[in-house]
């Protein structure tokens, strides 16, 4: 996978959609397009299994306007796949015929296996999780998997999906409390059925578009302060509440919710049932997105094919190293500076000032690395930028409140910036815990003046108490005019927090 850009058609039960995506220096693929239309082929499936002449025009008219797209870009190789719809149609093999006499296209039907293990892999290389149950709710079959110490372990598709579960249990837009009863008698069912599933209490992890319109929908209510749906969490009560919401609007009202598209307005509540239902079934109350899934999957098969790996060893270091690519950061220094970091923590916790743990140490690792990362749009207000791009960027293997307090460490410069920063999520956070990021970025900030010109001088550093105060000693082997000009104008920051004074000490 050498060229700039990818394409794939993703043939859905409810919506198609053509995604091309442009490949970064670093290796990420971001996505440039994203065309969607609202087929509802599984509305053209009959009930002995074939997907009759209209289902197939509408298939065919969508890809015609799609390829559109892709000849723009001069795309020569498109992947494209369909799900339940075409898998499930009796006549596929006309349907295969069809799309590929009349189209660009090469139509590849995934089996249910592929379609839920591209999902598994999409949440395993992008989110934390060693261990949870994936959910991908289709249109017409919702798939599920279980996975432990990142490994595959069970999966299942079953046969419904949030248009067919309309279909079969709703007769209007909205469901009657009798048919929601009918509805989720059902799902009992249907999950009870997979003895692996019962009392997992593990992280149900959600993938698709259902799932992503009921996390925006909560995220207007609450008027979330954060940019991107990815790897957001809600509790089980979180989920009940948007449903109840839901539940209390007429049709017309229901089609302008904030945060739901309207094309998923009468599918939207068998949808947000079958989460809840799955979420009983495992007894878990942790319920997150992963907005990436199996478009993604698929190209995480097609990029690590040629390693013999499709799992990535760990998702966090890999979105570092795509922060450092993107940013410009150069990683000699930074691994330099975080060396000294670590030292000053080490010797801050060994006189009893500080109780630094394990965690904490790990907060402070990426801390250092990511520091003043803003500087790569300005130099003059770095501080600002960086904590903004980290706040909002999403970070695969991070959850949003995770790069909230990395984006506190990292674009630390005085207490005053640091509230400022802190304001709107101060009730995210105790006391104790917004002391421990502040001295955090602190002792970044004052690791990164003992480089200031990034020559790597300092060889050994030592700390002493000095009567009510504290005397760091550096040991260099050049001059070290700039870097103690740096340290006495920034350890005050550090003084504050410690609420101690600091005299440094340079010598050869």
């Amino acid at each position: 996978m050498n060229q700039e850009k990818y394409a794939i058609v993703d043939i859905g039960s409810n919506t198609m959609r053509l995604v091309i995506y442009f490949r970064e220096k670093s290796g990420r693929l971001k996505e440039i397009e994203n065309v969607k239309s609202v087929a509802r082929l599984r509305n053209y499936l009959s009930d002995d299994g074939i997907l009759v002449e209209e289902g197939i025009c509408k298939l065919i008219n969508t890809l015609r306007s799609f390829q559109e797209i892709t000849r723009h870009h001069k795309l020569e190789e498109v992947r494209c796949v369909a799900t339940a719809t075409i898998r499930h149609a009796k006549n596929q093999q006309e349907v295969l015929q069809r799309v590929s006499e009349e189209t660009d296209y090469s139509m590849r039907i995934l089996s249910d296996y592929e379609e839920a293990y591209f999902g598994y892999l999409a949440v395993v290389n992008t989110t934390p999780f060693e261990s949870g149950i994936t959910i991908d709710i289709g249109g017409g079959s919702t798939e599920l998997t279980y996975f432990v110490n990142r490994k595959l372990i069970n999966y299942h598709s079953f046969p419904f999906g949030a248009l067919s579960l309309k279909k079969q249990f709703v007769k209007g837009n909205v469901p009657t409390v009798d048919e929601l009863n009918e509805l989720r008698s059902y799902l009992v069912d249907q999950f009870s059925s997979l003895e692996w599933l019962s009392d997992r209490k593990l992280p149900i992890i959600g993938i698709g578009g259902s799932a992503r319109n009921m996390v925006q929908v909560h995220q207007e209510r609450i008027g979330y302060p954060l940019a991107g749906v990815h790897q957001y969490l809600m509790s089980y009560q979180e989920i009940d509440e948007v449903n109840t919401f839901l539940q209390s609007l007429p049709f017309s009202e229901l089609q302008r919710v904030d945060g739901l598209a309207k094309d998923r307005a009468d599918i939207i509540i068998p949808a947000i049932e079958t989460f809840k239902g799955l979420m009983d079934i495992v007894k878990t109350d942790r319920f997150t997105l992963s907005r990436k899934g199996l478009r993604d999957g698929v190209f995480f098969k097609e990029i690590t094919k040629d390693f013999g790996l499709s799992v990535f060893p760990n998702v966090i270091e890999e979105s570092f190293f795509e922060l450092a690519t993107d940013y410009n950061i150069d990683t000699d220094h930074v691994f330099y500076v975080t060396n000294s970091t670590m030292e000053i923590a080490h010797l801050l916790n060994k006189v009893g000032l500080t109780t630094i743990d394990k965690n904490e140490s790990l907060l402070l690792k990426r801390g250092a690395f990511v520091y003043n990362i803003g500087t790569y749009i300005d130099s003059e207000s770095s501080s600002q930028h960086t904590f903004y791009l980290l706040a909002n960027r999403t970070i695969d293997g991070l959850l949003h409140k995770e790069r909230l307090v990395l984006a506190l460490i990292a674009s630390f410069t005085s207490k005053a910036e640091f509230n400022r920063n802190v304001g709107q999520f101060s009730e995210w956070f105790s006391k104790e815990e917004l002391y421990k990021y502040r001295l955090l970025g602190a002792i970044v900030k004052f690791a990164y003046s003992l480089n200031a010109t990034k020559r790597n001088i300092v060889e050994h550093i030592d700390l002493k108490e000095k009567g009510n105060g504290l005397l760091f000693i550096i040991k260099c082997n050049k001059d070290w005019g700039p870097e103690q000009y740096q340290v006495e104008k920034q350890k005050k920051h550090l003084e504050k927090v410690l609420k101690k004074s600091i005299d440094v000490q340079f010598s050869v």
